[in-house]
């Protein structure tokens, strides 16, 4: 099975770039946009100066629980950057939602408070909320977090976006805010008292 196969089998339609966006990121972006893939796993995510972003993490079903996510995050973190990400929030009728969040939270990961991050996929036309993580070697504020994120937003998620899809996505002004006093749950309390 090939890698967007293993992605778009895995990951909701509304979080999904097109194989044609991806592979365009990763020919002409090709000094930050990377693919790390094996039998088991895909990984995409971009490399700036200052940070990373995991764009999309898979580790199949059959070698769950036998640490290789793990060794991929472990590879990241060795490039000490700051490691930011989206993830969805918890829904507790989707066990993987849970376990997500969980290994995140086993590897370091902090949830963004402050970051609010709401965008219409073009997919779907629907609003969804997402949540932003992120692991810190150097205790980055989430100030600092915000405008990394807002500069993937702008060079990997809106790239060439009107090109591809035929409209353009939200600018990160509509998509992203920061609020020190918003106030959010954080989902790692959340995961916590539900447990």
């Amino acid at each position: 099975m090939n890698w967007y196969k293993k992605l778009n089998e895995y990951f909701p339609i509304e979080e999904m770039k097109s194989k044609e966006h991806m592979e365009m990121l990763l020919k002409e972006k090709s000094d930050v946009y990377y693919k790390d893939e094996g039998r088991h796993h895909v990984l995409m995510y971009a490399a700036f100066d200052t940070f990373l972003f995991i764009d999309y993490l898979y580790v199949s079903s059959q070698s769950r629980g036998q640490g290789l996510g793990h060794q991929l995050i472990e590879k990241l973190k060795q490039k000490e950057k700051p490691i930011i990400l989206e993830v969805e929030p918890i829904d507790y009728q989707d066990t993987d939602s849970q376990k997500r969040l969980r290994f995140y939270q086993r590897e370091g990961f902090t949830h963004a408070q402050s970051i609010g991050y709401s965008r219409r996929s073009l997919a779907t036309n629907e609003e969804s909320q997402l949540e932003i993580l992120y692991w810190s070697p150097n205790d980055e504020d989430e100030e600092t977090i915000y405008k990394q994120m807002r500069k993937m937003y702008e060079d990997i998620h809106t790239y060439k976006d009107e090109e591809i899809y035929g409209q353009a996505y939200q600018s990160a002004e509509e998509v992203l805010s920061y609020d020190e006093e918003r106030e959010a749950d954080d989902i790692f309390n959340t995961l916590k008292e539900k447990a």
